[in-house]
């Protein structure tokens, strides 16, 4: 098994970053990962204004992965994730959804006990380990591991947790593979800015599939089949979350568009990843039992 160190970080996914690794299709990895202020924040007493942000949203890598050159799709099977026993939340002024009506920065540590993250006494939400930043390197020009995009990045979707297959474009020779940002629960929309980021570790297999044209990203887990889309405002992500699994519908499926939209407008659901970052992110599932009677065959993506 190989293994990516929380040092070898980068802060924008791009054509021109160094992996530091490079592996076979089907290679199993398993990635540190630092929080997304890069582990900056080891108590509510930390001094927000002395944050360093340029170590934000760090992602660990990246790795190429051998025989995957640009048209490809990269399948990425998130085996593990393992996080610490303590995160940090923090909001304030121009920060999230409310940011207009804060007048002080917060940091709040966030422990891990019993499966749950410990708000305050009262509070207590069960964790759900998920992956924030996750993609592969845009074709040309580098994109800040702050914003999502088709190639991935920071989409904070909370679907990017155990037992999904993420699918991902590969733009370059060798993918150029990295993720971090891991939270350990998450709530749809991440209002405040942040979930409750954390640090911690992700295993993943890697594959590739040739001579297909999807409209990525998309994944797959268990309960759903899932399109993703990020436009600077979200109902343009939302529609085109939609537009990507009717044409994913038709086009590798053979379903009529009116058929697919009668579908998804009955049993698909559209929902909001984020709304806090420079492009916002929506997904439509559509649950993978319709998904397969109409012809998908989870084997393609390794399920």
């Amino acid at each position: 098994m190989y293994r990516v160190k929380k040092q070898d970080v980068i802060y924008a996914m791009s054509p021109e970053n160094r992996p530091v690794l490079k592996v076979e299709a089907g290679s199993i990895v398993t990635f540190e990962t630092c929080d997304c202020f890069e582990d900056q924040i080891q108590s509510a007493d930390t001094v927000f204004q002395e944050l360093d942000w340029n170590r934000i949203n760090p992602a660990s890598g990246p790795i190429y992965i051998e025989g995957t050159e640009p048209g490809d799709i990269l399948v990425v099977n998130i085996q593990k994730i393992k996080i610490k026993n303590q995160g940090v939340m923090v909001t304030g002024p121009e920060l999230g959804v409310m940011g207009f009506d804060l007048q002080e920065n917060v940091i709040k540590m966030i422990p891990i006990q019993d499966g749950k993250a410990v708000l305050s006494d009262k509070l207590q939400v069960p964790i759900s380990p998920m992956i924030g930043v996750i993609g592969t390197a845009p074709a040309k020009e580098a994109i800040s591991c702050g914003t999502p995009g088709d190639h991935g990045g920071n989409m904070d979707c909370k679907q990017m947790r155990e037992g999904t297959t993420l699918l991902l474009p590969v733009n370059v020779p060798g993918a150029l593979f990295a993720l971090g940002d891991l939270h350990a629960a998450m709530a749809d929309g991440e209002v405040a800015v942040c979930g409750v980021e954390i640090a911690g570790e992700v295993t993943v297999k890697l594959d590739v599939i040739k001579g297909k044209q999807w409209p990525l990203p998309m994944a797959v887990n268990q309960e759903h089949l899932i399109t993703i889309a990020s436009e600077k405002e979200l109902d343009k992500a939302a529609d085109r979350a939609v537009i990507n699994m009717v044409q994913f519908l038709h086009e590798e499926l053979g379903v009529e568009k009116a058929e697919a939209t009668f579908l998804l407008s009955t049993a698909g659901d559209l929902r909001i990843c984020q709304v806090v970052d420079p492009l916002k992110t929506a997904r439509m599932e559509l649950p993978l039992a319709y998904a397969t009677a109409v012809g998908f065959d989870s084997k393609i993506v390794g399920r």
